[in-house]
């Protein structure tokens, strides 16, 4: 389970709309977009003209899309300037797995944007991994953050936390341990929200399975 499926779980009323609702014909578009973002960053391609030909091709998430994509833009730029220092995006992927034993479950950590900040030629270098909420509502923050923060410090251990960060994408802000500090309790808050979405996911598959 992706760390973004967090924040999605639906009320009863939700899913009720929804399965009353047309189907959407937009399919699954925040992994096209982090695609194009990374990118982006890495200088391959032009995310803004990238998302045009994206919406040509299906203009169900014009909105949402250009969205992302001026929140992403506004947050790497800001970010860039600051630094004013040369980078690297690290050309392998970064993933791992984090075990909830509680539970029995297996939180996935992957997809990240993942950068080398400094000369290549000092050892004064630092990384940044970036892992992207992309919901609309809630705005990534509180819990969330600090939990969010947990399991990617947790999982990814040959890191430092401070190199970790989640990404607000749509409002083009991101988060870091020292702007929400762990308070040692994180694993235990992990766990029950997890165990709630794996009870929530049984229930939905109770309710909506097909007939044998």
């Amino acid at each position: 389970m992706p760390l973004a499926s967090l924040s999605c779980a639906k009320t009863s009323d939700e899913r009720s709309r929804r399965r009353l609702s047309p189907r959407s014909k937009g399919g699954d578009f925040h992994t096209p977009f982090w695609t194009d973002a990374k990118n982006h960053a890495a200088g391959k391609l032009n995310l803004i003209t990238q998302v045009d030909e994206r919406i040509a091709r299906n203009d169900t998430r014009e909105r949402l899309y250009h969205e992302l994509s001026d929140g992403f833009l506004k947050w790497w730029n800001e970010k860039r300037r600051w630094q004013n220092e040369p980078f690297q995006v690290i050309p392998f992927s970064i993933k791992a797995q984090l075990p909830i034993r509680e539970v029995g479950g297996v939180a996935k950590i992957e997809n990240l944007l993942a950068v080398t900040i400094g000369p290549q030629s000092t050892d004064n270098q630092s990384n940044r991994l970036i892992y992207p909420y992309f919901s609309e509502d809630p705005a990534l923050g509180g819990e969330a953050i600090r939990l969010g923060l947990w399991a990617l410090a947790a999982a990814l251990e040959q890191y430092s936390p401070n190199d970790l960060r989640l990404l607000d994408a749509i409002r083009g802000t991101s988060f870091g341990i020292a702007d929400s500090p762990l308070r040692g309790n994180e694993q235990d808050l992990f766990a029950r929200h997890y165990g709630a979405l794996l009870r929530e996911w049984r229930d939905l598959w109770n309710e909506y399975r097909p007939a044998a």
